[in-house]
């Protein structure tokens, strides 16, 4: 079976797009062909693509196609294979169409899609790019390109591709959904949040765009946020065991244990073999201090995923609760040589090294586990718990790149600012081109916006069309609360946002055409800061075969 973890943009050329070569008379009086080809449209529409395919198969008996007519036929028939998992017939469908008509755009973009689904992401790419060469302005191959560069781990190509998709349709959830993930891969959750947002205020219904949305969310710790996203979520997709994980991940952060128990169990009666669920069950179970049913999970994780670091992690830190630390170490040490880059795993030393007494190792642990995930709420909790900071001790600033207070570390790669007022606050300086953030203002709001603050740096130049253009970005800290509400594009080129402070809320109108509206605590006691909405303003502008053989080599030789 054919799947595809990136959303492909796919290209029907009769129903719905109808050639340019069909005279008005045609229309008006369709042949029994077309009326046969019309009926395979709308079935492939309702997702009936054996019917369609069939219809298609019916149309193409006749002789008297011209080789335009037919190509678009045989295109769409390789859709309907395609989505029968009949790959093999699909790609002979699309070469037949390419033979007959090779300035049909359409035909190559689809073939990439099949090509990146069953895993050639660069034999993909030629196919998109010939595609693009045909049809400068195709919106679906910029898309589709943007996908394979993704699986290729080229994620700055693929925002140039997605940027460029938008552009062509703006309304389209796919590109910005797309673009969103490629920010995330970058280290940007912030700017993956406002591309995630616009996605599901284009498509409301657009289910994997609030999950996509609740990832980020959880990456910068927004946890109720991120639970209501899923929320929505899985009102789509009800059965998803993976979001269910994810919802009960960030119920643990806000520290509803039951809540996260219950999600967990339904993603194992969902996906009895999903090991995940078992070893975030298995910490759950092991926090409220249920050994028995903690031990039970994560043995079974293990036994499903003998390679996951996390689980042994886990498993150390209920060995720690049942007051074995010499056997929480040996799993500790297990974890490690497993990977020694999860930040759970030195989250969870740290338990073991402050139970034995050693809080400055525990402190070294800690720093670790943030340096390798910022914001990680749980070794926060612990370092403020042993009466320390976030900061390492020979933390020093980069030359030049701070102000005042604040100054600029990097921590696992990424640029972050931190200030000794705020020692709970780290800021990720999300850098949108080549270059260095250097902090250029720091303003702290007077009442009613007491204890907000905005940082303004510099992100980096971006090689547009117009050439180089250097960009800003601010991120609004809510200093009382200890979090980051949002990073926000200040500038880019000569284009700079506007802001609208008003009691309780500030509106930006951003430097790339995106308005976005955020609620704002005002006052010591009432609520954090909060995201409401993200609306587009659309005022932007934005030879011999070789053994072995090779899926390419079947499907092309």
């Amino acid at each position: 079976m054919l799947n595809s973890a990136h959303i492909a943009l796919w290209t029907r050329t009769v129903a719905g797009v109808a050639l340019l070569a069909l005279s008005a008379a045609a229309q008006a009086a369709p042949s029994p062909t077309q009326t046969i080809v019309d009926q395979a449209a709308t079935s492939l529409m309702r997702g009936d693509a054996a019917q369609a395919a069939g219809g298609y198969t019916e149309a193409l008996k006749d002789t008297s196609l011209p080789n335009d007519r037919r190509a678009s036929i045989l295109t769409d028939r390789g859709v309907a294979y395609t989505r029968l998992n009949q790959a093999k017939l699909a790609i002979d469908d699309f070469n037949k169409a390419a033979q007959l008509f090779p300035e049909y755009a359409a035909v190559y973009n689809n073939r990439g899609n099949l090509l990146l689904a069953l895993g050639l992401p660069k034999e993909a790419i030629k196919d998109f790019e010939r595609a693009i060469v045909l049809a400068p302005g195709y919106a679906s191959a910029y898309n589709n390109r943007a996908n394979a560069y993704m699986k290729l781990g080229q994620s700055g190509d693929a925002v140039r591709d997605y940027t460029k998709a938008i552009q062509l349709m703006p309304a389209n959830a796919a590109p910005l959904s797309g673009r969103g993930r490629a920010h995330l891969s970058l280290g940007r959750p912030h700017a993956a949040i406002r591309d995630f947002s616009r996605s599901v205020t284009a498509d409301s219904r657009f289910a994997s765009g609030y999950r996509n949305r609740a990832e980020a969310k959880l990456e910068v710790e927004h946890f109720d946020e991120a639970i209501e996203d899923l929320s929505r979520a899985i009102a789509f997709d009800a059965n998803n065991a993976e979001m269910l994980v994810l919802r009960g991940n960030a119920y643990m952060a806000i520290k509803n244990t039951p809540s996260a128990i219950k999600d967990f169990t339904r993603a194992i009666e969902l996906s009895p073999n999903f090991a995940a669920a078992f070893e975030a069950r298995g910490l759950a179970h092991g926090i409220i201090d249920a050994r028995e049913e903690a031990f039970a999970d994560l043995n079974r994780a293990i036994e499903l995923d003998p390679r996951s670091a996390t689980a042994f992690a886990f498993r150390a830190f209920v060995y720690k609760q049942d007051s074995q630390p010499d056997i929480a170490m040996k799993d500790i040490e297990t974890a490690l040589k497993l990977d020694e880059k999860r930040a759970e795993v030195y989250w969870a030393r740290a338990e073991i090294e402050e139970a034995q007494g050693q809080s400055e190792m525990a402190v070294a642990d800690l720093r670790r586990a943030l340096g390798l995930r910022p914001g990680y709420r749980d070794a926060l909790d612990s370092l403020q718990r042993l009466g320390f900071s976030v900061a390492e001790p020979d933390d020093t600033g980069l030359d030049g790149l701070g102000l005042d207070k604040w100054r600029v570390i990097t921590r696992s790669g990424r640029y972050v600012a931190v200030n000794a007022d705020y020692p709970r606050i780290t800021v990720p300086l999300e850098m949108m081109g080549e270059g260095k953030p250097r902090i250029t203002d720091w303003e702290l709001k007077e009442a009613p916006f007491k204890g907000i603050g905005v940082l303004t740096f510099d992100a980096g130049s971006l090689v547009t069309p117009k050439g180089k253009e250097d960009t800003q970005q601010v991120a609004i800290i809510d200093t009382q609360e200890n979090k980051i509400v949002a990073i926000e594009p200040q500038k880019q080129g000569s284009k700079t946002a506007s802001w609208t402070w008003e009691e309780g809320k500030v509106t930006v109108a951003s430097a790339d055409g995106v308005t976005d509206e955020y609620n704002l605590r005002v006052g010591k006691d009432e609520a954090v800061a909060e995201r409401r909405s993200s609306s587009s303003s659309q005022t932007w502008t934005r030879p011999q075969r070789r053994k072995p053989k090779t899926l390419f080599d079947l499907f092309f030789n």
